[in-house]
């Protein structure tokens, strides 16, 4: 850390970048962003803030010069553009081919295959036509393997009148497991090759947003459970060779089983409540990891629970908050906001978490601030 002026450039300026600067801040590193939106949440924090795709391998290359070490807060990245930085001697975290392994679920769930990690059975398809082919296969979940992120791209297929909604292009098919619960254990790992691994929360999602709506800390599962994620959320990194942090979300089926889902080679809306609830949050995790300074503990200080505050149905244009003074008058309530002006619905807004020894009380407590706090226009 005796290093000076060590520049960390990110790739995308949203609400992950905007909460890894937050944690930035506390040791002086300096941090670049670069993003396609002029107002991204990053755009007035960052030391230096570049307006420009994402996508576009030039964009990508100059942006990274003028950094030491490079990382990202979304996947959609040019890594061709990284590769080159990486090959020129820039340090280059997630490595630019795990970052484009996680952009194809398809090369995604191969990996797991080749590598013996626990997943739910899939089929490759190329298009529509060998969707409907397969439909022996439903009920399944339909994905597509590159694009899809935050609930689109990922449909249930449940039986044969589905089948004509099937993605036409290259995807997967899924077998739908019944599962009992939704898991995610994030880890990280530096260049030294020191790992280490969050306690596992539970995820419930939103019936029709298909994005994460509560999370809670610890997860209820068994001793057995937690440490069967725990060891596969460290195979997976491992297994990667990858620097940085990485969300592993997984099914708990009924019989017991853990089977991977998806994984996330960034900081992840799964880990938003380490913030206020564990030592280190998976912001300040994600700075060490890149930058390779000593890992921090992960252990959980209070039993907490996260609120997604996603944009309310029926709402558009400038954005404001409904009911947040009753909502920090609460004890142990912590609200974040990303910055972002313009409210539509069931945009990342911000977030909530709520700190409670009490895990009943935790559970209600949850579901009061929800149904609170309201964005609106």
């Amino acid at each position: 850390m005796s290093q000076k002026n060590q520049i960390l450039g990110v790739l995308g300026g949203g609400q992950l970048g905007r909460m890894l600067i937050q944690s930035a801040i506390n040791y002086n590193q300096d941090i670049h962003i670069l993003d396609p939106d002029p107002n991204a949440p990053c755009k007035d924090l960052a030391q230096r803030f570049v307006n420009g795709s994402l996508r576009d391998f030039d964009t990508v290359y100059q942006f990274g010069q003028s950094c030491d070490v490079i990382t990202i807060e979304i996947e959609n990245v040019n890594t061709e553009a990284l590769q080159k930085l990486q090959q020129e001697g820039k340090r280059v975290f997630p490595q630019p081919e795990i970052i484009r392994l996680i952009q194809d679920k398809r090369a995604q769930k191969q990996f797991y295959q080749q590598h013996g990690i626990p997943t739910a059975d899939f089929i490759l398809t190329a298009n529509r036509e060998e969707v409907i082919h397969n439909r022996d296969f439903l009920p399944a979940v339909n994905k597509l393997g590159k694009e899809g992120y935050d609930g689109r791209g990922v449909q249930i297929l449940r039986n044969e009148e589905d089948l004509n909604q099937a993605f036409d292009a290259p995807g997967l098919l899924e077998k739908l497991i019944d599962f009992d619960k939704e898991i995610a254990v994030t880890t990280a790992r530096n260049s030294k090759g020191d790992l280490v691994a969050y306690p596992a929360v539970e995820c419930a999602f939103h019936p029709t947003a298909n994005l994460v709506e509560f999370l809670f800390a610890p997860a209820t599962i068994s001793p057995e459970i937690e440490k069967k994620a725990q060891e596969i959320a460290r195979e997976v990194i491992l297994k990667l060779d990858m620097v940085g942090i990485l969300a592993v979300e997984m099914f708990v089926t009924k019989d017991g089983e853990v089977l991977v889902n998806e994984i996330a080679p960034r900081p992840h809306n799964s880990g938003h409540h380490t913030i206020e609830a564990n030592n280190t949050s998976q912001f300040e995790q994600h700075l060490r990891s890149v930058m390779n300074w000593p890992l921090g503990d992960t252990g959980l200080r209070c039993p907490a629970a996260m609120i997604n505050l996603l944009g309310e149905e029926g709402y558009q244009g400038e954005a404001y908050v409904e009911g947040m003074e009753e909502a920090i008058s609460e004890k142990g309530v912590y609200i974040h906001l990303y910055g972002k002006k313009l409210t539509k619905p069931f945009r990342k807004m911000g977030h909530v978490t709520i700190l409670d020894e009490n895990i009943d009380q935790l559970k209600q407590r949850a579901h009061y601030i929800k149904n609170l706090i309201k964005i609106k226009a």
